[in-house]
């Protein structure tokens, strides 16, 4: 019996386990950049 050569995206795609980390941190590290983006280009609150 052969082994069957899989490909390393299927390998990936295989491991659930990875998969859920990488849903959990590329989510969570994409919307921290963008949040830090956005508080470094507000401006400032004109204050009455």
């Amino acid at each position: 019996m052969e082994e069957e050569k899989k490909h390393p995206l299927q390998k990936l795609m295989d491991n659930p386990w990875l998969l859920l980390a990488l849903g959990l941190l590329i989510p969570l590290l994409s919307y921290t950049i963008w949040g830090w983006i956005e508080l470094a280009t507000i401006g400032k609150a004109a204050l009455p």
